[in-house]
């Protein structure tokens, strides 16, 4: 017993020790990113152009820009903490591109961003995460790197908290939230 306790403490501290800055970062970003897009994939493609109207919801995105937004603000603080120019057309401000505009354009448009966005979180260290770098975000002033890619992170999940509502106003339980399936009857088979 105390043998394979001292294993299994030898492994946990070998894991542990493999952990880098940029996996904390990735780790956090690989869940924003199963939330909004499981919900992104659920909505109804007519439910896209819905915006809420009634209470405190004048002049609001639809669900599609709201996504739109969440991927071109991925692409622009991530090109912003890579150093470099963002890969993809952005559109106007942080709406994103105008010919972006059926569900499966959408979705694959923010797929694609968090994809970008993980390969620049993969370029962070322990050393360059603290680096200030200019902020993509008019009369801002510097950000770190990691400020920045953090940002993918939040960003995301306040929009996340957002389109939910849209979601169950016209009747989308969010995956997230949805109870999990049944357990097969023991002994019975698929």
């Amino acid at each position: 017993m105390k043998k394979s306790f001292g294993v299994l403490l030898i492994l946990a501290v070998a894991l542990n020790a493999a952990e880098t800055v940029a996996s904390l970062y990735q780790g956090q970003l690989k869940g924003a990113q199963s939330e909004i897009v499981s919900l992104a994939e659920a909505m109804p493609e007519s439910a896209y152009n819905f915006a809420p109207k009634q209470g405190a919801f004048d002049k609001v995105r639809t669900f599609a820009q709201q996504l739109k937004h969440v991927a071109a603000v991925n692409y622009l603080v991530s090109s912003a903490a890579a150093k470099e120019k963002a890969p993809v057309d952005l559109g106007q401000g942080e709406n994103g591109p105008g010919a972006v505009k059926t569900k499966a354009q959408v979705v694959q448009f923010l797929k694609d961003s968090f994809g970008y966005a993980n390969k620049s979180m993969a370029k962070l260290t322990a050393e360059n995460q603290l680096e200030a770098v200019p902020a993509p975000f008019s009369g801002a002033p510097p950000m770190t790197r990691g400020e920045l890619l953090s940002l993918t992170v939040s960003h995301t999940m306040d929009h996340y908290g957002q389109i939910v509502v849209y979601a169950r106003m016209n009747n989308v339980v969010p995956p997230a939230s949805a109870p999990a399936p049944p357990a097969p009857a023991a002994g019975k088979k698929k």
